[in-house]
């Protein structure tokens, strides 16, 4: 079978890879979990997970119903490392929502028209009507993060976008609208295994970039990154709620969860929706200790 990116991961794996990610990755069996600050050894089991997401798929539904009647809009942000399961947490909220009324955006590279607009113009294209969900598989932190570590912003870009960021996101509230910013994090060894998956099964290697290639060897200069965004850009009106994801299971309810804790609708279950794993869940301070 033929690699993508002419097996880059794989060989990254055996001559780039620090040795004890290797190692790490070599010992692991198909539950264990590697980053050793992680409070739990496996991943949660099967069953566990789809008796309790079944209940949380309903009241997911009543959120939207709620939503719709109300006018009410909600926006999502969802951030992370590469391979973090951003798009597997995204699935897991809408698959039993309207589509009509609950979508994703995902935006791809600008085009040379909107490289030359205001930073924040084609987000905000997509934001909700009355009755909507956005939920951002990525979103304008892109700046902050991406662009940054592969020099694709100048530092002054980046000045601005801090700059303007906090009266960005408090125009978002005042508007009325719902608003989330969800952090998911993984350790190295994970993350790299996930890659490694990828880069193995056909119906999975869509999901790798070049930009996964080139970052495998920018972990240092990414923390650096995520942590002065999130020191910069964890506000009192706009926090972030970071999610510890190397068990995706876990990952994925506390993220619905935090969604279904944030929005106000009819008949809401508070039992329902249970009380959050702060073992896994918490603020910038749980990324840093990571």
């Amino acid at each position: 079978m033929t690699l993508p990116f002419d097996g880059a991961i794989s060989r990254y794996f055996r001559e780039g890879a620090p040795k004890e990610v290797r190692k790490a990755i070599e010992a692991a069996g198909k539950d264990t979990i590697m980053t050793a600050t992680y409070p739990y050894r496996e991943e949660m089991k099967g069953k566990d997970y789809d008796a309790r997401m079944e209940v949380l798929q309903i009241e997911l539904a009543k959120m939207q119903a709620g939503l719709k009647a109300s006018g009410k809009r909600l926006i999502v942000v969802f951030e992370g490392r590469d391979a973090a399961g951003k798009g597997g947490t995204i699935k897991a909220v809408t698959q039993n929502l309207n589509p009509r009324q609950a979508y994703v955006v995902a935006l791809p590279k600008p085009t040379e028209r909107e490289s030359q607009q205001w930073y924040f113009q084609r987000y905000v294209d997509w934001f909700p009507a009355n009755g909507e969900i956005a939920l951002y598989d990525r979103s304008w932190y892109n700046r902050a993060i991406i662009e940054h570590v592969f020099g694709f912003c100048k530092p002054q870009d980046r000045a601005k976008f801090f700059r303007q960021l906090p009266e960005f996101e408090q125009m978002i509230l005042e508007e009325g609208i719902v608003f989330l910013k969800i952090w998911l994090e993984v350790g190295r060894a994970e993350q790299l295994k996930r890659f490694l998956d990828r880069e193995k099964d056909l119906l999975k290697q869509w999901k790798l970039s070049q930009i996964d290639v080139d970052g495998l060897a920018k972990w240092d200069d990414y923390c650096a990154a995520i942590d002065e965004t999130m020191e910069r850009t964890h506000f009192r009106h706009a926090p972030w709620t970071v999610i510890l994801s190397d068990d995706k299971k876990r990952a994925r309810l506390a993220a619905i969860q935090t969604i279904l804790s944030a929005a106000d609708y009819a008949g809401k279950d508070a039992k329902a929706i249970g009380k959050i794993d702060h073992k896994i869940f918490g603020g910038p301070k749980l990324h840093s200790s990571t």
